[in-house]
């Protein structure tokens, strides 16, 4: 179901909210977040599927908030049912005058006693916790690998870090630091000497990946950017036994080298977006190790 509301305010959305539970038997019973969405001029669309998807793990209630008209009118639209995952949907285009006061326009929206989450699938803004959405939030989670200008962006938010935010680049790679750890957890235990990491040029899961080596391993580590590679592309740890080189050149599929033993191969798809913030938002805790990674092990990298 799709309600359009031309030129409304969220009291009336929030009135139509439950008439539609009263009257339909459409309920938000069961919602255990709000989910705040920015995606500013983008379209909106890539991000409800995303937050529809992830939905079905985490019911929620989703307020999106997209670039609206000049003057002082709010358009909005209620989506729910089949067209809202196992969520509801708010689209909010606020006129440029009201987007000024974002925290005001969706408060009245907002779940009672339920976390709070913001998301910017785009262009993050420089400080998310100052922002007037992320004050509001438990946890702010921004997506560089998404925005323009992705590592000086990067550089940005570690510079603004506070508890709570994260960045997808950062979950993308969850796959590959399990991998790698676990590698790392067996015999001989020898200290890695020097690692290096292979990516796309401006991905930043490369820069994170990197600087995470960096931080916990305590080694020089060096990286390849490749023009238009599907994402991370290898990773290589020089020991004195041997490296350790685990390759995913098709973006699907890796092979992980030891020294002593024959090749491994492991499905290593790349993540898609709705799995990202399906993982983020199973935990509404600061992330501790994304946090030093970010504000430390980036610095070693520019050491």
């Amino acid at each position: 179901m799709i309600i359009d509301m031309p030129d409304t305010t969220t009291r009336d959305v929030a009135k139509r909210l439950l008439s539609e539970r009263d009257e339909g038997g459409a309920v938000a019973l069961g919602r255990v977040l709000t989910l705040l969405v920015h995606v500013g001029a983008h379209d909106p669309e890539h991000a409800i599927s995303a937050a529809n998807a992830a939905s079905h793990e985490h019911p929620c209630r989703i307020i999106l908030i997209a670039s609206g008209t000049e003057g002082t009118q709010l358009d909005a639209q209620i989506r729910l049912g089949g067209d809202a995952g196992a969520s509801e949907v708010i689209i909010l285009r606020p006129a440029a005058e009201l987007a000024d006061h974002l925290d005001t326009l969706v408060m009245p929206l907002l779940l009672p006693d339920a976390p709070i989450v913001a998301w910017w699938p785009y262009q993050p803004p420089a400080a998310p916790s100052e922002d007037p959405l992320g004050k509001m939030a438990q946890r702010r989670i921004t997506d560089t690998s998404r925005c323009t200008n992705p590592r000086p962006t990067l550089r940005r938010l570690a510079e603004n870090y506070v508890e709570g935010d994260t960045d997808l680049s950062w979950t993308r790679a969850t796959l590959w630091r399990g991998l790698i750890a676990a590698t790392l957890d067996q015999p001989p235990y020898e200290p890695v000497r020097r690692a290096s990491i292979a990516g796309e040029s401006n991905h930043t899961s490369v820069d994170m990946v990197a600087a995470w080596l960096a931080h916990a391993l305590r080694c020089p580590v060096d990286i390849e950017r490749i023009p238009g590679a599907p994402a991370i592309v290898q990773v290589k740890l020089e020991r004195a036994s041997g490296d350790i080189i685990l390759d995913r050149p098709d973006g699907k599929t890796a092979a992980l080298h030891q020294p002593g033993q024959p090749e491994h191969r492991i499905a290593l798809p790349i993540r898609h977006l709705r799995e990202c913030l399906a993982e983020e938002l199973r935990r509404l805790d600061p992330d501790e190790v994304y946090g030093e990674v970010l504000t430390k092990g980036l610095a070693r990298l520019e050491a």
